[in-house]
């Protein structure tokens, strides 16, 4: 009888804790471990408390003898046993001895080419405005809207997403209180925010429906119950907020293997939740909908990318003799190609963080990643860089993005005063951090790069430059960012863009003259690197 109250008291008590804690039912998951220790220690003192206890008085003290209970004594066992099982298992499968694993825990293409795998950069699909930007005007666009501004909050998650060819970063309302909850549960969360990353644009979008499960709901009303009680021997990752090609929102939540307890987790999947229907499936990676970009999430590939630079050679060349031990940089960024969502972070040595050794960019859909070996300045020393040339105005710099321009890897930095707000741009060479041009942003993106272009002299190798003998058939000069362009039509109807201060004699040039000009690729109008 004793057991069984035990037992109903211990089932109880841990229905409620699952309950509130939600641990996944998995022996690879240390909240499992966890609840099976409370369960325990609920179990003994529940039994604890029904065993019979003699109380012997002697002059200075009471002595405490309990009835010898063999299962308790088994019970009490396993706690200390399921500690030291999980170290256990952890330190053989730690790095220690499958530093290989660990190092092939994300698969590197190390024989891409960045000038033809990433295209030269458009400015009118550039993801200019970081999240802390779209966050300012999220609120700002959420304090315009009185009927929801009592009732709900903005969430925090601002995922960057690819959404029928726009840039944008979207985030769904919460509710504002547990009072808010009560008086709004009903209709649900009725709106979501997007901020176009290129523009700037802000929209609070209504829906026609609710959203029932949320983080910020209740009781079965919340997002993570509603998953565990679906899903309950399923290990989750970090949640995304994404809508569809229709505008339809979602929740993106990966499926998570592990290795041990909780190490070298792999992304096997994801579940897709419909928040207003509570409906979900689960897809393996290949089946994933294209319309999904954050299948990873961006701390787990850093986490990934550095095992695989630190253990290539072993886990011992790790800590003592170090060949060939690179990380990733404090920071990343993300680009958008393809319909895609890449992660972007430089790759450093371990024994020298002041420059990069390259970079990669991964697909947060896929995990397909590419290392590009471009030597080059750390992302913070550009940063500083870049904050260097206003000091006196004590503008902070954004992390960079990496864009390809004219063929050249290039950091774009944003300076952003106090209030957060943009105040000018800065074009950084990836490889000469000191080559940094910076331009008042009310001019526009493409006038910075044109400023930049016009101020910094590059290397050019003469091996992939073309040399062309033309005759002047007609010539106009156009003035564009206070340099004078020349515009030039050939007498084979070829047209070239020449700037002026490439060769002093250019400013005399006229109808009938020849001269030899040379440049790397040949277009509608061709722009000429080079006067011979």
């Amino acid at each position: 009888m004793k057991n069984i109250r035990a037992i109903i008291i211990t089932l109880i008590v841990g229905f409620i804790m699952f309950y509130i804690t939600l641990p996944a039912i998995n022996l690879h998951s240390t909240g499992f471990y966890a609840y099976l220790i409370f369960l325990l220690v609920v179990f003994n003192i529940t039994r604890l408390s029904q065993t019979n206890i003699k109380r012997v008085k002697t002059k200075m003290k009471i002595d405490i003898k309990i009835m010898d209970d063999k299962l308790s004594k088994i019970t009490l066992f396993l706690i200390p046993a399921l500690f030291v099982c999980i170290l256990v298992i952890n330190f053989i499968c730690s790095p220690i001895f499958n530093a290989k694993s660990y190092h092939e825990r994300i698969k590197v293409d190390e024989s891409s080419d960045f000038a033809t795998d990433v295209e030269e950069v458009d400015f009118n699909k550039l993801p200019l405005l970081d999240k802390a930007s779209s966050t300012v005007l999220g609120d700002r666009v959420m304090g315009q809207m009185s009927e929801f501004v009592s009732q709900f909050n903005v969430s925090t998650l601002y995922n960057q997403i690819n959404y029928n060819d726009e840039i944008i970063r979207v985030t769904p309302l919460e509710y504002a209180s547990f009072i808010k909850w009560i008086s709004n549960r009903k209709d649900g969360v009725k709106g979501y925010i997007t901020v176009n990353s290129v523009t700037g644009e802000t929209k609070l979008i209504k829906l026609n429906k609710g959203m029932k499960y949320t983080m910020s709901g209740y009781f079965n009303d919340n997002l993570y119950r509603k998953l565990r009680f679906s899903y309950p021997f399923t290990n989750f990752g970090e949640v995304s907020f994404e809508i569809d090609n229709e505008g339809n929102p979602y929740w993106i939540v990966p499926v998570i293997k592990y290795t041990g307890i909780e190490l070298k987790a792999k992304v096997t999947g994801v579940i897709i939740l419909d928040p207003i229907t509570g409906e979900s499936n689960k897809y393996k990676m290949k089946d994933i909908p294209k319309w999904v970009d954050n299948a990873y999430k961006a701390e787990l590939l850093i986490e990934q990318l550095d095992d695989w630079g630190t253990y290539k050679n072993g886990f011992l060349n790790s800590i003592f003799g170090q060949k060939e031990v690179v990380n990733t940089t404090d920071g990343y960024n993300y680009l958008v190609m393809n319909d895609d969502v890449y992660l972007y972070t430089g790759i450093t040595s371990v024994v020298n963080d002041e420059s990069n050794l390259g970079f990669v960019l991964t697909n947060m859909r896929t995990g397909e990643t590419k290392y590009y070996k471009v030597p080059g300045a750390e992302e913070y020393s550009a940063m500083s860089s870049a904050e260097g040339q206003v000091q006196d105005m004590n503008y902070t710099a954004t992390f960079p993005l990496l864009i390809n321009l004219k063929g050249k890897p290039t950091y774009l930095v944003s300076l952003k005063d106090k209030k957060g707000l943009v105040k000018m741009y800065a074009f950084i060479d990836v490889q000469d951090y000191q080559k940094v041009v910076v331009t008042d942003s009310s001019k526009g993106i493409e006038e910075a790069s044109l400023n930049y272009l016009n101020n910094v002299k590059f290397d050019i190798n003469e091996n992939e430059i073309i040399k062309e003998n033309i005759t002047v058939k007609e010539i106009n000069a156009v003035v564009i960012g206070g340099t004078t362009y020349l515009y030039i039509e050939s007498t084979e109807n070829k047209k070239y863009k020449i700037n002026i201060t490439l060769n002093e004699n250019l400013p005399y040039l006229k109808t009938g003259d020849t001269l030899t000009v040379g440049y790397s690729k040949e277009k509608k109008i061709t722009s000429v690197e080079k006067i011979y």
